[in-house]
């Protein structure tokens, strides 16, 4: 099992990715850095959190045209893992790999702390350690992670199993108090809060291992 962590320029949490799954799990990680193409003998492919180049325009729209990106949308066609992290959710939405959108948070402020989720679907492997009504909590850090969809699009994602994890108490305004989404097929997962952040004992707290610890069944 190999890891690959797209590397944009600006990001700051690609690190704390490598060292969640290389550090502390094990698994062989190499960074991707954003004008690579070349994906083979990758299992998974994780967008980490902190910032990609553009975001001055939105959040992940520029992000969108890197050449990795292409082999990305490749890779996931092929049933590959692919995980998005807080800004790197944001570029899945921009790719068109997941659907609806992240804006200002509810009272745009930025938000930094510790917050309590709840597992809603279990079908992703992603997930696959989980189970549904699963409660644990992670850290948040962002200014625009409130998730917003159509209504037809919020049913979809309802009717396909698709909202794989919701706050317990809604911190940004998010509709259906989603904090991260999966594609149909479940290989795709988006979700503003840090796994990454929380898999090391010595930062107190090892919860983000629940969803990491899949790439290991």
């Amino acid at each position: 099992m190999t890891i690959g962590v797209v590397v944009f320029p600006g990001s700051n949490c690609d690190r704390d990715v490598r060292w969640a799954t290389e550090g502390c799990l094990g698994l062989p990680t190499r960074y991707l850095w954003h004008e690579d193409r070349d994906l083979s003998g990758l299992d998974a492919v994780v967008l980490p959190g902190g910032f990609s180049y553009g975001d001055y325009l939105r959040c992940g729209a520029i992000a969108r045209f890197a050449p990795v990106l292409d082999s990305l949308k490749r890779f996931a066609a092929d049933g590959g893992r692919v995980l998005g992290i807080c800004n790197g959710f944001q570029v899945l939405t921009e790719l068109g790999l997941l659907p609806g959108a992240l804006t200002r948070n509810r009272h745009l402020h930025f938000i930094c702390e510790s917050t309590p989720l709840a597992v809603v679907s279990d079908r992703s492997p992603w997930l696959a350690t989980c189970a549904r009504d699963d409660q644990f909590s992670l850290p948040i850090a962002h200014g625009e992670g409130r998730f917003q969809c159509s209504d037809d699009t919020l049913k979809k994602l309802q009717d396909d199993d698709a909202i794989a994890l919701r706050y317990c108490r809604n911190p940004n305004g998010s509709v259906a108090d989603i904090a991260g989404i999966t594609n149909a097929q479940g290989n795709v997962l988006g979700l503003m809060p840090h796994p990454e952040r929380a898999c090391d004992p010595v930062t107190g707290s090892t919860s983000g291992r629940a969803i990491l610890e899949a790439l290991l069944s």
